[in-house]
């Protein structure tokens, strides 16, 4: 299930949005000004975000601007303005498509399959020098394989993909031995430990991406 966040300050449109949504296996959050939205994003991943332009707040190109700082999730923006110049800003701010007020529900759903599906897992990725290659199987940083076992280099793979969202060690044991595992909280973090190690002696400052979020579990701070 494809998990939407629709940001719009009209409960009214966002509900019917949500509506069109729900018999097509998608998820919809709603988020009812720019703070919210921004709040929602730096919480948990989502597959795409309908966004309205003309907020009371923050307008939605300015959130648009600042989603784009820390995550390449795709943007369609949602709005009553249809002048040429409207559209090639918000595109130039970082949106994937543009859909004008009043809008067919086929169209938004079509427009939303094309994007959704021109979005390819991501094999490749790159922090500051710091390579994670899941085609090589291999963590380089300024060149230099760093060695990491199969389960520590999956998991720093899941944290860089989902940065700022918090992990908690349940979480990561399902992810990395499954639901019936009877792998304990301790196994996690003398992984997460020794991971930590190995990527500090290559000389990344790995303390200031992957950070212990006490009582909680870990996450990877996004920089840009």
């Amino acid at each position: 299930m494809k998990k939407i966040l629709i940001v719009e300050d009209e409960k009214r449109m966002a509900d019917l949005i949500g509506l069109y949504l729900r018999p097509h296996n998608y998820k919809s959050t709603k988020a009812f000004h720019a703070d919210q939205a921004l709040a929602y994003l730096n919480q948990e991943s989502f597959d795409l975000v309908l966004l309205d332009i003309m907020m009371p707040d923050v307008s939605g190109w300015e959130v648009c601007e600042r989603i784009r700082r820390f995550s390449d999730v795709p943007i369609i923006m949602v709005t009553a303005r249809d002048q040429q110049e409207d559209i090639v800003k918000g595109l130039k701010l970082g949106a994937d498509d543009y859909l004008v007020k009043p809008f067919d529900e086929a169209e938004l759903l079509a427009r939303m399959e094309a994007i959704l599906r021109r979005q390819a897992p991501k094999t490749i990725l790159s922090v500051a020098g710091l390579v994670w290659d899941k085609n090589q199987f291999e963590l380089t940083y300024q060149d230099e394989l760093i060695h990491l076992t199969p389960k520590e280099f999956l998991m720093l793979g899941h944290f860089i993909k989902h940065p700022n969202q918090v992990f908690t060690r349940d979480q990561l044991i399902e992810l990395l031995w499954g639901f019936d595992s009877n792998t304990e909280g301790r196994t996690i973090d003398s992984h997460i430990r020794n991971m930590r190690d190995k990527i500090r002696k290559a000389g990344f400052p790995i303390n200031d991406y992957f950070q212990t979020v006490w009582g909680v579990g870990y996450k990877w701070v996004n920089k840009s």
